[in-house]
């Protein structure tokens, strides 16, 4: 509760110097831990309900998922009727294996394209891998219209999850990510989620949000613009206890130059010491 009175307290006083922008736009990535792991306790037939009240908790307008199986991602609408959504297996391009499924507002945002593919040298293969990635990882993305701000350019979101053992299969995906936002982006403000499996001053971390031969990234980290002196406890992998806190920062929010951050951070929501994920997850509150 502490967390949530800080961040509207945040929030109503930016609202004093932003109040000539448009309408906020609430961001949530959440890596929710796929449904068929062998959890014990933490099983995902034990913590759907949890996870599904901390989302609307936080009531996002955009919310990126990582990890969701096909079941997850009909359960996770079944119970955010409100929400849009898209998602496809990274193994097959359709119900196989984990997906980047994402959900927003249908009241508030028009869908004018979407799509996805693949972190590899074959982006457009379905299923495709390559360097010395574990499994088949990909992008799935958006161009939304935001109707409470019509006259803004259109949003695109790309929503991702890196692979969690080869090095430089995430250097090469971070490389991939980037060209692809300089590609598509052109006209639209950018909103990137997901789980990248590398910390803060990492090569992917660099390719994303650095300069790279001359040329500056077209993305900002929200995180550390609200908090810009980095702590000892930042850790979003969470193992599913509400005390493990002090690991790397993994799961980021970029967005373009041109959003203005109002809040961002890490969300711990937890019950009897557990939490509803074995992430936790990051939210960036942005205004235009």
């Amino acid at each position: 509760m502490v967390r949530h009175l800080r961040l509207a307290g945040l929030a109503v006083g930016l609202l004093l110097i932003t109040s000539g922008l448009g309408a906020e736009v609430r961001v949530m990535s959440y890596n929710i831990r796929y449904g068929t792991a062998l959890d014990g306790q933490n099983h995902w037939q034990r913590r759907k309900e949890f996870l599904v009240e901390t989302i609307r908790q936080f009531n996002p307008d955009l919310l990126g998922t990582q990890e969701t199986l096909v079941f997850q991602r009909d359960y996770l609408a079944e119970k955010l009727p409100e929400y849009a959504v898209i998602g496809v297996g990274r193994d097959d391009g359709k119900d196989r294996g984990e997906m980047m499924a994402i959900y927003w507002r249908k009241e508030r945002f028009q869908l004018l394209d979407s799509g996805h593919f693949w972190l590899s040298q074959t982006p457009e293969v379905p299923g495709s891998k390559s360097w010395d990635a574990a499994f088949p990882r990909m992008v799935t993305w958006a161009k939304l219209q935001d109707l409470k701000d019509p006259e803004k350019p259109p949003i695109l979101w790309m929503n991702t999850h890196f692979d969690h053992r080869g090095e430089r299969a995430r250097e090469e995906s971070a490389r991939i990510l980037r060209q692809k936002i300089e590609e598509m982006g052109q006209g639209c403000s950018l909103v990137v989620t997901g789980d990248f499996n590398a910390a803060e001053g990492s090569p992917p971390y660099r390719i994303l949000f650095s300069n790279v031969n001359g040329k500056d990234s077209l993305l900002v980290d929200t995180y550390r613009v609200v908090n810009p002196e980095r702590g000892p406890n930042e850790g979003t992998f969470s193992g599913f206890s509400a005390d493990r806190t002090s690991g790397p920062r993994i799961d980021w929010i970029g967005c373009s130059k041109d959003w203005i951050v109002v809040a961002a951070g890490i969300d711990r929501t937890a019950r009897d010491g557990r939490t509803p994920s074995d992430h936790f997850a990051v939210f960036a509150v942005l205004r235009r």
